[in-house]
């Protein structure tokens, strides 16, 4: 997938002129794929223990309006706490965590004690979480967003800045250095065989090079002017004669979606839970002969789902400044898409947190890409149609070759 993300964004680079991997597209590209990538990992879960969500998108955009609805209407008028206020984003994300924990536990209980397979229950969800945003306010767009809950959308005030982003990309580098190197220490203590000492710090090197190279591209995004010029006037900052260049940083939602793929990598990887939903992808009968609750731990990898879209639902809303009808609309496709092109097998047991992210911006990039080549709307579904197809057939060749 890094080879492919490598071709993918060099022919883009030859055809737009220069234009692709620039600091300032780079830079859109991952605040674009943030929420697709927030919600391919918790669809890496699904997928692995055969089952499927198509109601994501829905169900994203009923939470995005849900919380749009808290804090421009409940919390001011119903509860008379007024707008803008400290609490009000923290209540608005609490009310859709909740909502999505709740919803995406419904229909995993449906999934796995009912018996109803998931493609039927989750496409009624699609079905009924969109015709839902309706009966809010009759499709009316909600905005603006609580200011402190439009942050979590990215823009220059919605990042770390410079010094911030170096800091975050310097503890990156020292949480990298200690993994590899405790991995290292805990396969010598089991008899098992370690990379040479030269193999461990080059791959730390390259690790932590490519980290610092992010944060260098994150910070060479500037500020727009008109930002800018306001910034030093609200701050009494004199403004030199070829403008005033503020670095931009890391976005938030960028750093959300990181602290979302290494705690779901932690879940998958090092707890219990994520054990056994690969146990039961690889084999249910015999996962539960082994003593493990599949029915419970099925519907909690559809609760963990829905917090997921709701997360994903407060960063898209908030990077709209609104809550719109079509939020969410097809992003079910693209983040079934981001997991199995990034290593999940629809057959189940198999799937990967970091591969997914990387399938996310994949297929992010096809979209970037095709944009800048002012490439029409309906051939960019047709070429992303013929990735999906031919990312699977060739999952399902070196499966077929390996067995």
């Amino acid at each position: 997938m890094v080879v492919a993300l490598a071709i993918i964004w060099i022919g883009f680079q030859v055809m737009s002129g220069g234009l692709f991997l620039t600091p300032r597209n780079l830079w859109n590209l991952s605040v674009q794929s943030a929420s697709i990538a927030i919600m391919a990992t918790g669809m890496v879960l699904i997928i692995v223990s055969r089952n499927i969500d198509l109601s994501v998108g829905s169900l994203l955009g009923f939470l995005g309006y849900t919380m749009a609805v808290v804090q421009t209407m409940w919390i001011p008028n119903a509860l008379h706490l007024g707008f803008n206020q400290p609490y009000t984003w923290l209540l608005a994300l609490a009310v859709g965590i909740i909502f999505g924990a709740v919803i995406g536990g419904f229909q995993g209980l449906i999934v796995a004690y009912g018996g109803v397979p998931a493609f039927i229950v989750t496409l009624g969800g699609f079905l009924v979480w969109r015709g839902l945003i309706f009966a809010y306010a009759q499709g009316q767009t909600i905005a603006p967003m609580d200011g402190t809950f439009a942050l979590l959308g990215g823009g220059p005030n919605g990042s770390l800045g410079e010094w911030g982003s170096w800091i975050v990309g310097g503890v990156g580098c020292l949480a990298i250095a200690f993994a590899t190197l405790t991995t290292r220490r805990q396969r010598l203590s089991y008899g098992f065989p370690v990379r040479p000492m030269w193999a461990l710090i080059t791959v730390i090197v390259v690790a932590c090079l490519v980290v610092l190279g992010a944060v260098w591209i994150s910070n060479s995004y500037m500020w727009p002017d008109q930002l800018a010029r306001q910034y030093a006037q609200q701050h009494n900052i004199p403004i030199p004669p070829g403008g005033l260049q503020i670095p931009t940083g890391i976005a938030y939602p960028v750093l959300i979606t990181i602290g979302v793929a290494l705690v779901m990598t932690y879940v998958a990887t090092r707890r219990r839970f994520g054990r056994y939903v690969f146990a039961i992808g690889g084999n249910p009968e015999a996962a539960e002969l082994g003593g493990i609750n599949v029915r419970r731990t099925v519907t909690l990898t559809y609760v963990l789902m829905g917090v997921l879209v709701a997360i994903s639902a407060a960063v898209q809303t908030a990077r709209l400044n609104a809550a719109v009808t079509n939020l969410g609309v097809q992003n079910e496709l693209d983040v079934i898409s981001a997991a199995v092109i990034g290593g999940s097998s629809l057959s189940g047991g198999i799937g990967t947190i970091p591969g997914a992210v990387l399938g996310a911006v994949v297929m992010q990039s096809l979209r970037s890409g095709m944009v800048m080549l002012r490439v029409d709307s309906p051939t960019q579904d047709i070429v992303v149609g013929i990735v999906l197809v031919a990312a699977v057939g060739f999952d399902t060749f070196l499966r077929r070759r390996g067995r």
